[in-house]
């Protein structure tokens, strides 16, 4: 494993995210701002965790209902058991997940990322989603990945720390690069549902010196511009076929992210 720096002297998005979920992987620092947004903001924490589910529940409808068998997850985060690939392959072991994210973090634990089904399989790409040409070219990608049958590109997470001119250029080139019958999965930070409380929270990731865009419905909707919108369309992520198993039915007011999924045609 490469030596890397995990610039621990400042406050990361995805160290703060995995404190806010409970993890581990987070230092002083992560948790300075995680304790700050918890002290205005205590139900943080569950609409963290609902962030995280409904990816979860993508990747299954995914798999289940449409039939998805290769996965492109950009923008990966620290691993945080089940793995993306870990509930793909319990629907059928065959699936195959290329995992890409450009922070040092997720490489120091990409190890996590490989613990592939013996009939599937993964990979892990060191990649930068707003250059998206350069990890698509990847020998791992290419390798992993059949672009003549359809893929699931993933974007959990991601783009509500870019501006609207950084992030959708990439989406498009992505979504230009996979085969028709492909499908969009993407979530994105919002204050619709409880604007006082989310807009506090962002203004103390914007104070530690990480950028953040809150996102209105109808601009995540643009996000899915030209393609098949799965139901219930761009929903927040309570609403986003809630299963039993994610624990009690949560309100409108506890969660703070949008979900939704899309065909290519």
């Amino acid at each position: 494993m490469p030596s890397v720096d995990l610039r621990t002297d400042r406050a990361h998005p995805a160290r703060v995210y995995d404190y806010l979920l409970g993890g581990k992987t987070n230092f002083p620092v992560d948790r300075q701002v995680g304790d700050r947004i918890l002290a205005e903001w205590p139900g943080s924490r569950t609409a963290t965790h609902a962030a995280r589910a409904v990816m979860h529940r993508m990747v299954r409808r995914l798999a289940e209902t449409h039939g998805i068998r290769q996965f492109l997850d950009v923008g990966t985060g620290i691993p945080t058991a089940p793995n993306l690939h870990e509930i793909a392959q319990a629907v059928d072991p065959a699936c195959r997940v290329v995992y890409v994210d450009n922070d040092p973090i997720v490489l120091a634990h990409s190890r996590a990322l490989l613990t592939s089904a013996p009939e599937g399989r993964t990979a892990y790409v060191e990649g930068d989603f707003r250059e998206p040409e350069r990890f698509l070219a990847d020998p791992a990608v290419v390798g992993t990945l059949d672009f003549t049958q359809p893929i699931a590109l993933m974007l959990v997470n991601l783009v509500h720390f870019l501006s609207d001119e950084a992030a959708h250029p990439p989406v498009r080139k992505l979504l230009a690069a996979l085969p028709p019958g492909s499908y969009l999965a993407l979530t994105a930070g919002t204050a619709d549902s409880i604007p006082e409380l989310v807009s506090i929270g962002s203004r103390r990731y914007s104070e530690a010196g990480i950028e953040n865009h809150l996102r209105t419905r109808a601009a995540v909707e643009s996000f899915f511009d030209g393609l098949e919108l799965d139901e219930p369309g761009v929903a927040l992520v309570n609403r986003w076929h809630p299963e039993p198993a994610d624990g009690p039915a949560l309100a409108d007011h506890e969660v703070a992210s949008y979900a939704g999924l899309a065909r290519k045609p």
